[in-house]
Order: structure tokens, then sequence, then C-alpha cells
């Protein structure tokens, strides 16, 4: 059997054919999606042989300004650049609002979402069920307490859980890159966004692998709590104030090898859609989407094309577009 791989090209030939891409998807109207690997034809996904099949699941609701929890946007990104540089792979795009009830074919399951209780459905169980692969990005990753994150402990092996996980935007520098396939082509960095961190895991982070770490600053939490207050949802609490004053480095992103040898991946930035535009936040999601699948990452990770922000903007309208000309 073929192996599904992510082609490796030259950096001259990897410009040419993303510019290419990104001229006829990335910069291009929302039917432009028709040519090639149509990311909002899930019949043809269905139908496609011998490829992976990678499910995206984006919320459209708003939460803050233009710029801010572009899911949609970071979904069409991926599952673009996925397909472009994998051609053993068929990646879809679906939104929150029509949750695909069928995901049978799935190879993996990748949601952003402004919470993801809805990510706790009978399709998504039977995903997981069969081992399909399993990722959460930024509010993606919250889900409240019981039912809801019994199953993300058991598909992400952790997740953001009220009055213990908090969410600041702070500034973490990335230092110490651990060798891994979804760190592949990462270089130490440093990026404001609203990092999550004092996740819930499993027990001894057994089969938890901590991606990006860094110590969190204490006012990450003095500045909207303080000690001897009721823990907060979201702002504070003592466990996770007593473990950034001691110094213990937060994980915010992580691979998840599970017990039935399906594997996860949760990450607790984005809420900046700006962030894509930097090299390595943008390789290690592409890497992650690739390895939850099953895809073996090139040596040097997915490359892509540096997006600049007439691109952002251009993935955002192209996601309002789908919406409207497609019925997604």
């Amino acid at each position: 059997m073929r192996a599904h791989v992510c082609s490796p090209r030259s950096r001259l030939a990897l410009v040419v054919g993303l510019g290419v891409a990104l001229l006829l998807a990335g910069k291009g109207f929302a039917g432009d999606d028709k040519k090639g690997r149509d990311i909002y034809d899930y019949e043809a996904q269905k139908a496609a042989k011998g490829v992976k099949k990678i499910v995206f699941v984006a919320d459209t609701a708003p939460h803050g300004g233009r710029g801010n929890h572009e899911f949609l946007a970071a979904a069409i990104y991926l599952a673009r650049t996925i397909n472009e540089r994998c051609p053993d792979t068929y990646a879809v795009v679906h939104t929150m609002a029509k949750w695909p009830k069928d995901l049978k074919h799935a190879d993996s399951v990748i949601v952003l979402l402004n919470h993801g209780r809805t990510a706790v459905n009978p399709a998504v169980k039977e995903a997981m069920a069969r081992g399909a692969g399993f990722a959460a990005i930024h509010y993606g990753v919250e889900v409240s307490k019981g039912e809801q994150g019994q199953s993300y402990l058991k598909w992400l092996g952790g997740y953001f859980e009220a009055e213990w996980s908090v969410n600041p935007f702070w500034t973490p520098s990335f230092k110490d890159i651990p060798t891994h396939e979804i760190t592949r082509g990462v270089k130490p960095f440093s990026i404001n966004d609203e990092w999550y961190y004092h996740m819930r895991f499993v027990e001894g982070m057994k089969g938890v692998t901590p991606l990006l770490s860094a110590v969190a600053p204490p006012e990450t939490i003095t500045k909207r709590w303080k000690e001897g207050q009721k823990p907060s949802s979201h702002a504070g609490n003592p466990a996770a104030l007593a473990a950034v004053v001691a110094g213990k480095p937060q994980v915010v992103a992580w691979a998840y090898e599970r017990p039935d040898g399906g594997r996860g991946f949760g990450f607790t930035g984005l809420h900046k859609h700006s962030n894509l535009g930097d090299d390595n936040f943008r390789t290690l999601l592409l890497n992650a989407v690739a390895w939850v699948s099953r895809v073996p990452v090139p040596a040097n990770g997915i490359a892509s094309t540096p997006l600049n922000r007439g691109d952002l903007e251009q993935l955002i309208d192209d996601g309002k577009l789908a919406v409207k000309r497609r019925g997604i």
C-alpha cells in the first residue's frame, strides 16, 4: 500500500506552486474552490479513493471585531494548503451551523469552535471509536466538566476546564522546541495571543507530549484575579496561580497518542487571525493536521508561502462568500 505523504519540493517550486494555488484559491472567490479538491464538496470527499479524509468544522459566530476568532478563514486556509501540499489527502470544511451528521468516512476531525460542546456528538463519537484523529484549536479546546470533559480526555488528552484553566493574553517565548513530527520545521518563536494554560490533562500526562510550553508570568493571572477570591471561570484560581508562582512551564500545545491508537492535538492559540502570518505558528498547525490524520510529515515540516495582511483579509472574505454562495 502506498504511504500517504506530503510531497517535498524545492523552495523555488514551492513558491511557484503555492503561489498559483493561493492565486486560484486563497486570493480568489469562494467559488474558485471548485477547482481541484473542492473543500466544500462533501460527497466528492466521501467518494474519493486512496486518500486520507480530513474534516474541518468551524464556528462562524462573531467573537469580538474582525480578526478575532476567524475560525472559518483558518479552516479554509489549512484545508486548502493540506490539499495542495499533501496529494493523498482530501480535506473539506463544514460550518458549525451545519455539523456533518455522518463522519464514517473521516480519518480525522479538526474543530475550531467557540466552545467545544457541539463536538461531543454521536457522529464524532463514532469516528473516535474507529480511531479517527481529533484536533481542537483555541476555544475549541474548552468543554464543560463531566461528560464533555471526559470525552475530550479520551480523544485529546486534555482540555480547558473552567475554574482550573485560564485564558490570558500574553507573549510566551517558546525557546525549547521538542523533537516530534508536529514540530518539524518549527523554530523557537514568541508571539502574543490568548494562550490558554493550566489545562486539565489525563492522569500523569500519560500519552501526552507537550509541544509548546513556557513559564507564564504571575501577572497573567493577578491582573484579573486576586488570591483569596473565589475561583473564576477563566481569569484565575488558586491552583493555576500556585503553578505559575512556582515557575512551572505551562503547556499550550500538545500531541496525544490515545490508548486505542488514535491521535489527538490541542492548541490553545489562534484568537488572533493575524498569527497565521507567523511561519512557525502556521507550520505547527499544518503539521498537526497531517499528524492526527496519519499523514507523514516531511523532515522540514509542511512548507507554505508567507501570508501577508491582504492574504489574511482575503481568507476572511472567502469564508463569508462560501457561506453565501456555497451554503456551507
